[in-house]
């Protein structure tokens, strides 16, 4: 069979039989798709051509084009998956990814807004958000759901009416794997989010119907690059290195919980990893800080 025949049977196979969310499962087709186009321009079409020695010149090529580590690591991941599977139905005698590795982790740190920029940027969208804009509502709400529950993007995107209780102050979300889990919110961010959907939401709405929490200027539900252009906006001026899109306030959330004295496993919870060592992340960032401060302050650092 082809190379990339078989390929889209495996897709098709992560498709029903794997608990994936509909970014991650993109994510490999993608992924996939690239290992087969590079497989065509070495004149490698069919599975039987398949060999670990071509599997080692795609993951070189893409290194030597500058490709971020946790870019490369995460094509490395979907492509091992690949051959496991090829190997696993006999497509090819042996499993020509098995000692493929990816770089290391990178030892950067993730971008962190301190509480005084949090606080002007809240600031600037609440005087926005008076004038009765219903986008600047909107936004107001969504910076405060994003900084209060430190969500992804995609669960901010994919939240309906009827998994916001604002009288317990909660939101139900759907994590990665399809895993569910209750999150709660501040009052700044209860209060934010009411008064959208009490007014800004139906102006937005229209004649459309969604069930959609947050929605475009056209009615429908929002997009996770919709919300990333709306946080990058936001935070462009922040000085710092690092993303500008959603993901930061998820940084920044995690990091202030820590600061102030959350413990790490309710910050785990909280932020749905599955494990623990992912989210330990965020003392080396407070450990950072700590040691930058003492640096700056104490006369003998």
């Amino acid at each position: 069979m082809t190379l990339r025949a078989v390929a889209h049977g495996y897709l098709d196979h992560l498709g029903r039989t794997r608990v994936l969310s509909d970014n991650s499962l993109t994510a490999y087709s993608r992924d996939v798709g690239q290992f087969v186009d590079f497989a065509g321009t070495q004149r490698v079409e069919s599975t039987e051509e398949l060999d670990a020695e071509l599997v080692r010149s795609w993951v070189w090529s893409m290194a030597e084009s500058g490709m971020a580590g946790s870019s490369l690591r995460r094509k490395v991941s979907a492509v091992k998956g690949f051959t496991a599977w090829l190997a696993a139905q006999h497509h090819t005698e042996g499993d020509v990814g098995i000692r493929l590795r990816a770089p290391g982790a990178s030892k950067a740190l993730p971008r962190v807004l301190t509480r005084h920029h949090m606080e002007e940027i809240f600031h600037s969208l609440q005087i926005q958000a008076q004038t009765g804009d219903p986008l600047a509502v909107r936004d107001l709400a969504i910076i405060e759901v994003l900084y209060a529950s430190a969500l992804r993007v995609s669960e901010l995107t994919g939240l309906s009416l009827a998994s916001v209780d604002l009288a317990s102050r909660t939101l139900r979300v759907v994590g990665k794997g399809n895993k569910e889990r209750v999150v709660p919110v501040g009052a700044p961010a209860a209060e934010a989010l009411g008064s959208y959907l009490e007014g800004a939401r139906g102006i937005l709405l229209g004649e459309s119907t969604s069930s959609a929490v947050f929605l475009s200027t056209r009615g429908t539900p929002m997009g996770t690059r919709s919300v990333y252009q709306v946080v990058a906006a936001l935070i462009a001026e922040v000085p710092g290195v690092g993303p500008l899109g959603p993901h930061t306030l998820r940084h920044t959330a995690a990091t202030h919980l820590l600061d102030g004295g959350a413990d790490l496993r309710s910050v785990q919870e909280l932020l749905g990893h599955a494990s623990l060592g992912t989210t330990q992340i965020y003392t080396h960032v407070s450990n950072e800080r700590l040691t930058q401060a003492y640096q700056q302050a104490h006369p003998r650092a």
